[in-house]
């Protein structure tokens, strides 16, 4: 009976670590959205940028990588903070898939972050983000870390999103992701 039980949580274990660190592109749960956050440029290789969605922290990474993000459909805020904060808005649909472009820029102290979204399959940045996605595993930040940075950055997320609503939204032209620019399933194969 023990051994039954063990083969069983081994096997849950395996299925559940194959997903996790699967390359390619994976729908979304159903009634789920997905972004993918791709980087796909070497350059800055070490420097990290933090990702968020609305208020809450939700990883880290650096370097030519990307991350996958599943949350609801609807509308939400995705931002990320370096030197900047940079906002991309969002609408997304269920069952859609949805690819944001994280840019590296100059900046006076550290590297800047941009953010914007392929809407176009047709095209090199989309063929490039592919690549990355189906050549590695997704960057993944432990669930205890995103839950000690949610922690530690709780006055630091309150005040950026003040900053946005009153300031930034209506100074800068934000990025903005609607449902119609999710990837078609059959252009991820």
């Amino acid at each position: 009976m023990k051994t039954g039980k063990m083969l069983v949580f081994a096997m849950m274990t395996l299925l559940c670590c194959q997903s996790l660190f699967a390359q390619g592109f994976q729908p979304p749960a159903e009634g789920k959205a997905v972004v993918y956050f791709t980087r796909v440029s070497s350059y800055g290789y070490a420097v990290s940028f933090e990702y968020f969605h609305n208020d809450e922290y939700i990883g880290v990474f650096k370097g030519k990588n990307y991350m996958r993000y599943e949350c609801e459909p609807g509308k939400h805020l995705f931002w990320a903070s370096s030197e900047n904060k940079e906002f991309i808005e969002a609408d997304l649909a269920a069952g859609g898939t949805y690819i944001v472009m994280v840019n590296i820029e100059m900046g006076a102290w550290k590297a800047r972050v941009g953010l914007s979204p392929i809407t176009d399959k047709n095209t090199e940045e989309f063929t490039r983000a592919k690549d990355l996605i189906f050549s590695e595993p997704p960057s993944s930040t432990p669930q205890k870390k995103v839950d000690e940075m949610n922690v530690k950055l709780k006055d630091f997320i309150a005040d950026k999103l003040k900053m946005y609503d009153e300031v930034w939204k209506s100074k800068y032209n934000y990025p903005v992701i609607t449902q119609d620019m999710a990837i078609p399933a059959e252009s991820m194969k």
